[in-house]
């Protein structure tokens, strides 16, 4: 029997029996080791301080995005702190933190900082409990740390008007999944396992979306599913990559090539060749979070001895760590919290010392961005006192208006 004699991969007569060509794998596999080792060695040159930076940067990346996947966008600042608490890394003000924030961050750093635990049934519900702590999917009311019961129906994955809706995906019905989540787990906690490590992350990602065990949250959790398989093939709880963030650039393709892949064999190799593929490219991703880490040590070590104010300080760190925008007087006022005159000289006294540089646009327009290294007038004549990294400072974030 093939795909043509059923719709769906779990229907499949040797579903679950994964199958793929691992000699067309080869070389997408190598090249994500290639790409590991590369960003390890720039990780070895930095100190601890530095590596938890790129780590908090990684993280909040992923937990941003893997929610940005479906739909749904948290607050930046919120999500920061939160992980900077839980991981110990001094982040100067935290910023208040809601319980849907909480419950993301929760998922994930339990999933990669926790990998070596057994995944089980239990911590699956708790995932699920954390990402709905009000008991609510939108307008809608779910029971949080649940198995669904499909009493409303089949499990479906659909899109478009409700009158026209098209079906994507069915999952397998509710009462076959204690069955079938018993085989995943068995699978992904087995301690001697014949598939490559890299392999086993994209098939447990493929293998938790396609069961669809819960009412909502499956995408995030099946991600954290794989994350928690690449955090046992690094042999490490610090992350330093985001996959999730580059499925969200390929967020299109990703719904694409699930649909494909979950209508089609159990042959899967081309879902493994695009999961590598998309491993590669945050890995690369990851060496322009590295660098601005590094780009933000090298500013404040350039600083040092500078006398800032709190709000030069505050605004300074937003802009370094990744301020969406530009940023005028006004956007100055509400990050600081203080007087719009306020703004205004902290803004003018940044100019004068050569930190900020006023663009070229003018009147409501006028934004500020940091002037670059190489040209600031505190930087010092000798490179080597902004400390490790490449030689070439990554591009400045431009501070935001409106």
């Amino acid at each position: 029997m093939n795909s043509g004699d059923y719709l769906y991969i779990w229907q499949a007569p040797d579903w679950p029996h994964w199958c793929y060509d691992l000699s067309a794998l080869a070389e997408p596999m190598a090249q994500v080791s290639r790409a590991q080792g590369l960003l390890l060695g720039r990780l070895a040159d930095v100190g601890l301080g530095l590596r938890d930076e790129a780590s908090l940067a990684a993280l909040t990346d992923d937990v941003l995005k893997t929610s940005e996947i479906e739909g749904e966008h948290l607050n930046v600042a919120s999500v920061r702190s939160s992980i900077a608490r839980r991981l110990g890394v001094d982040i100067g003000s935290l910023a208040p933190v809601d319980r849907h924030v909480e419950g993301m961050v929760e998922m994930v750093l339990d999933a990669t900082t926790q990998h070596a635990k057994p995944l089980t049934p239990k911590r699956l519900l708790a995932w699920h409990a954390a990402l709905f702590p009000a008991g609510y999917s939108g307008l809608t009311r779910i029971t949080p740390g649940a198995w669904r019961d499909d009493v409303h129906g089949a499990m479906q994955v659909v899109s478009g008007p409700m009158t026209r809706q098209r079906v994507h995906f069915e999952a397998p019905p509710a009462d076959r999944l204690t069955s079938e989540l018993s085989l995943f787990l068995r699978w992904l906690n087995d301690p001697t396992p014949n598939d490559p490590a890299l392999i086993r992350a994209g098939l447990g990602h493929l293998w938790f979306v396609t069961l669809h065990p819960f009412d909502d949250g499956n995408g995030r959790i099946a991600r954290a599913v794989g994350d928690l398989l690449l955090a046992r093939a690094d042999g490490s709880p610090q992350r330093f990559y985001s996959l999730s963030a580059q499925i969200q650039r390929e967020r299109k393709a990703y719904y694409d090539i699930l649909e494909g892949t979950q209508k089609g064999s159990m042959d899967v190799t081309e879902w493994l060749r695009w999961f590598l593929d998309m491993l590669s490219q945050a890995l690369a991703q990851a060496h322009g979070v590295l660098d601005a880490v590094l780009f933000k040590a090298r500013f404040w070590q350039g600083l040092q001895g500078t006398a800032l104010n709190e709000r030069q300080v505050k605004v300074l760190n937003r802009l370094l760590d990744g301020f969406e925008g530009k940023l005028t007087n006004g956007k100055w006022a509400v990050l600081a919290k203080c007087s719009s005159d306020t703004a205004l000289r902290d803004i003018s006294d940044l100019i004068e010392r050569g930190i900020l540089l006023r663009t070229a646009a003018r009147g409501r327009s006028t934004s500020y961005e940091l002037k670059p290294l190489s040209e600031a007038s505190h930087a010092p004549s000798n490179a080597g006192r902004y400390g490790v990294g490449p030689a070439t400072s990554p591009p400045c974030p431009v501070l935001g208006s409106s």
